[in-house]
């Protein structure tokens, strides 16, 4: 009781500490520096509000909304580009030909950096016994909220409740614990590609946050601290490929602060993105649990002395998320921008038709087409359908790279190219063509990812104190300051900050030796990066 009694009042004291800090920055800071509030920014709800937008802007072309709108901006571009749509069940969306292509690219380049690594793919079941999912206390805390629950089959009642995957420790350690038995048995490295579902919240954002969504979720077993760590650094090295590389989004790395940490882990890193709004979508992350699963879960081996260890664990995933992350990021007031290396098909070849020279310059298209196949072109022979028309189509769903040719470009055996990403016209010799298409391709692809970074070093900004904090906030902003460990702080900076929240540790600038925390001004222990999120 007394040990209660004093836990309440040193939490008392922070807490008040942290107000009088506060006052007193509100009280010291210049009227003019305050400004007038702006509208918070809405999200996008997968409800009544949004589908309404939908319905009174789905039978006009292209997207009617600008950017800066960017909630009916995001929705018009989901729709129109025929990304993803609605359905019934509020929360869960249908990835529609186009973003699921990408997804696949995704997966396919992801596979093949973890397989060089060791990574097996398996399939573990979508449902979860509840006494397994009690076992690890801090993981069930952590997730418990969230977890949609089967209770009955048909007309009868299940002997025992049946969690739907929020994610797969549960149901994957207890094999782990019957295959491994020595350390020749390590490390194990199983992957799964599959669907899950959390269902806590109450407004799901489109890619951003839905109820079910698909991932990766990759789990390994090590023989020691050492080796988990450093395999750490290889899977996220793997991710960052992928997203740099290919979707040309560029982000930053951090360490969650513990209040922020994945629920079991000793500690949590991520991948951060910011999107033109301001807000951060947490990417990639490598979450290393020690040997807290390894224990209640029985995951031991005898090492090379004959003795019994509890294995080394660490878990990653990669989500559609990041699909969402790239569409917002790269995407314009005309619609979708796919990085070419990502795009299913990079370049699309429109034939000019008139009815005399049709086949010739269909014929050219489709030999041109021949000879750029390693770019995945496509032909659209459509005759029902205006050449402008096919133009904003295709600049609406994000193509790369357009070839046009017509009966003139055919006299002079050239073609007109377009490019997406800066909307930029320009002759070409067909004979030239094949090495001038590869190099424009590369120039979009470094273009984008440069275009990303200069995005996300436009939002960062210094704030020394709660006050300036509170309005890199309002200017959809993200900010960096300095704070101490204690998690009442965290809690305070989120009410006072009306939502946003840590989001990583900044470590290559460390806090100075006399550096307060914002909250309660006491000795801060690191610099944080903080912001709002999905």
């Amino acid at each position: 009781m007394a040990k209660k009694e004093a836990k309440q009042s040193e939490t008392t004291k922070i807490l008040e500490k942290g107000i009088e800090n506060i006052v007193e920055q509100i009280e010291k800071a210049p009227k003019q520096e305050v400004g007038k509030k702006k509208p918070v920014q809405p999200i996008i709800k997968v409800e009544e509000k949004d589908k309404i937008i939908t319905e009174k802007s789905k039978n006009e072309l292209g997207i009617t909304a600008d950017k800066d709108d960017f909630s009916d901006w995001f929705t018009q571009l989901m729709i129109k580009a025929e990304l993803a749509d609605y359905t019934e069940v509020s929360g869960c969306m249908v990835f529609r030909p186009n973003a699921y292509a990408i997804w696949e690219k995704v997966v396919q380049e992801t596979d093949k950096r973890f397989k060089k690594l060791g990574v097996k793919n398996a399939y573990f079941p979508l449902f979860i016994p509840e006494k397994l999912f009690n076992i690890e206390k801090e993981h069930v805390e952590g997730f418990s909220p969230e977890v949609a629950w089967v209770t009955q089959a048909g007309d009868s009642p299940l002997a025992e409740r049946l969690a739907v995957r929020p994610t797969s420790e549960t149901i994957m350690y207890p094999s782990y614990s019957k295959w491994i038995r020595s350390w020749r048995d390590l490390p194990l490295k199983i992957n799964q590609w599959n669907n899950v579902v959390r269902w806590e919240f109450k407004h799901p954002v489109p890619f951003f946050r839905t109820r079910e969504f698909l991932w990766n979720e990759l789990h390994t077993v090590l023989a020691t601290q050492k080796e988990a760590i450093e395999e750490g650094a290889e899977i996220i090295d793997a991710y960052k490929e992928v997203c740099e590389d290919y979707m040309a989004i560029y982000g930053m790395y951090g360490q969650k602060t513990d209040s922020e940490k994945f629920a079991g882990a000793v500690f949590s890193r991520k991948l951060h993105y910011i999107m033109p709004n301001g807000k951060v979508a947490e990417g990639s992350c490598f979450h290393h649990d020690g040997q807290n699963f390894a224990k209640p879960y029985h995951i031991e081996f005898l090492n090379k002395e004959g003795n019994k260890e509890f294995g080394w664990q660490n878990t990653y995933a990669i989500s559609t998320r990041m699909l969402g992350v790239m569409f917002a990021i790269h995407a314009d007031d005309k619609g979708l921008v796919l990085p070419p290396k990502i795009a299913p098909n990079p370049i699309i070849i429109i034939p000019i038709i008139f009815e005399d020279s049709k086949a010739r310059v269909i014929k050219k298209a489709k030999e041109i087409a021949e000879e750029l196949k390693e770019f995945s072109p496509i032909v659209d022979e459509r005759e029902d359908v205006k050449a402008g028309f096919k133009f904003n189509e295709y600049e609406l769903k994000g193509i790369p790279l357009r070839i046009e040719i017509g009966p003139k470009d055919l006299e002079e055996n050239s073609v007109i190219i377009s490019r997406r990403d800066i909307q930029q016209k320009e002759k070409v010799k067909i004979s030239d063509l094949k090495a001038k298409i590869a190099r424009t391709l590369e120039e979009i692809q470094k273009n984008l990812f440069n275009k990303s970074k200069k995005l996300f070093e436009s939002k960062i900004k210094h704030a020394q104190t709660l006050n300036e904090l509170k309005i890199a906030i309002e200017d959809k902003k993200v900010a960096i300051s300095p704070l101490c460990k204690n998690e009442k702080c965290e809690e305070l900076l989120k009410f006072e900050t009306k939502g946003a929240k840590t989001l990583f540790i900044d470590d290559k600038n460390p806090v100075k030796p006399n550096e307060k925390c914002i909250i309660c001004n006491e000795k801060a222990e690191y610099n944080v990066y903080i912001g709002k999120t999905y």
